[in-house]
């Protein structure tokens, strides 16, 4: 008989998995699942096995991104939405900081790569509906300036997350998004506005 899948028991198992790369801990079928209260089968139930378990964990990160960016409103102001994408994807790194870690490493597969692709699409989009609505010049790129700042954002909470630099590192966000959107044509007095109006998604610690 097919056993029962336990979400919970599935987020417990990514979340420990995650944690204990971070610390460095050896994950092994049973180091994965001492101390949890589920025994070694939970990893077969939910996952298939360890495989299938690693690509679960490196996904779980962009599906929390993807949950995340989903609850950002789309305004009348596109260079605001995009700007509070960005911020959203740093509260994001910030609450999952052992996910985020994941997210990027290469050595582990994922289980989706449509569905990674599509957070992207969310920076994309804003970009089109700025360069359409006039706030960005005609010939802007909206993948170019999505991935542009998108490594603005990574670069900044890559520093922060799991690295040496404090939370107040990431206030060179909205500047240097604000820089970004004026040389592909905003107006500068205009964008600022826009930019901090966005950047309140990043919400204060606690």
């Amino acid at each position: 008989m097919a056993r029962t899948k336990d979400p919970g028991v599935r987020v417990l198992l990514i979340e420990r998995a995650a944690h204990m790369l971070r610390v460095r801990e050896p994950i092994t079928l049973r180091s994965l699942v001492a101390g949890t209260g589920v025994s070694t089968m939970a990893v077969y139930t939910h996952f298939g096995g360890m495989d299938g378990m690693w690509k679960a964990l490196r996904q779980e990160g962009f599906t929390r991104l993807a949950a995340r960016f989903a609850v950002v409103a789309t305004s009348k102001d596109p260079v605001r939405d995009l700007a509070a994408l960005v911020a959203a994807y740093l509260g994001n790194a910030l609450d999952h900081p052992d996910l985020y870690r994941v997210m990027f490493d290469a050595s582990f597969d994922l289980e989706d790569l449509k569905a990674a692709d599509a957070t992207l699409e969310y920076l994309v989009q804003a970009a089109v509906r700025a360069r359409d609505t006039g706030r960005f010049r005609a010939g802007t790129d909206p993948l170019d300036l999505a991935i542009q700042s998108w490594a603005i954002g990574h670069g900044l909470v890559s520093l922060v997350a799991n690295g040496p630099l404090p939370r107040e590192t990431l206030d060179h966000g909205a500047p240097m998004l604000t820089a970004l959107f004026t040389s592909t044509g905003d107006d500068p007095d205009r964008c600022r506005l826009s930019v901090a109006k966005g950047w309140k998604q990043l919400r204060p610690p606690g």
